[in-house]
């Protein structure tokens, strides 16, 4: 059974779970996948531990681990890019493998050319984990300037507030300054895929976080039913 430790925020849990059961090749229920779902909004804000301005939200974080592989959760996924950071700490109080969601996004870097972009919230760019990841796969990285980063915040604060159409506004808005100067653009954040769907596609490759995670998690489980 999967787990889904959710609800960073819960409008990008509910993404993660729509992409999983689209991905999945049923015709009818029962051949869909068991999953045991833990929305956890009270878990501290990622970036601002990251960046120093909050507290960690690690023993939480590994408290509501505990509680998916308790409920019978065989592998884990969280649907929240900020929070591996702490991937291998969690990974060291968990009982089962958790997933890492920069590992199976940079995986679906086929045919991409460089430089690849990453959109992601300012902890997860200090982190660096989808840097050395890019780098990893043979990939040249850039990311936003300050100013576009700024853009990218309230993109990502206009999702987590429920106001998607302005926030894919502002994300509209970075679109032009990029043609013609990356290859693709990972979306690094799970909110940035919910504003990126309001819009026609723009004129570079997405790599979305989110739907990358899904389909990794679809095939993991079939393979182990």
């Amino acid at each position: 059974m999967l787990g889904v430790l959710g609800g960073m925020g819960p409008a990008a849990t509910v993404d993660f779970l729509a992409k999983i059961v689209a991905l999945t090749p049923a015709r009818i229920d029962q051949e869909h996948l068991p999953i045991l779902v833990n929305i956890a909004p009270h878990i501290p804000d990622r970036s601002a531990a990251i960046l120093g301005h909050g507290p960690s939200p690690v023993p939480e974080m590994i408290r509501e681990l505990h509680r998916l592989t308790a409920g019978g959760a065989h592998v884990i996924a969280i649907p929240c890019n900020s929070s591996h950071h702490w991937h291998a700490a969690l990974q060291a109080e968990c009982a089962v493998p958790i997933l890492h969601i920069a590992a199976v996004t940079i995986a679906a870097l086929d045919r991409v050319s460089d430089p690849v972009l990453i959109f992601a919230t300012r902890g997860t760019l200090q982190s660096g984990f989808y840097q050395r990841q890019i780098e990893g796969a043979g990939h040249v990285w850039c990311v936003p300037s300050e100013v576009q980063q700024q853009v990218v915040d309230r993109v990502i604060a206009g999702v987590k507030a429920g106001s998607v159409q302005e926030a894919a506004t502002e994300l509209a808005t970075l679109w032009p300054h990029w043609e013609g100067r990356i290859g693709a653009a990972v979306l690094g954040c799970t909110e940035i895929p919910l504003a990126a769907a309001a819009l026609p596609p723009p004129p570079f490759q997405l790599i979305d976080s989110t739907q990358a995670l899904a389909r990794h998690c679809v095939a993991h489980c079939l393979v182990q039913r």
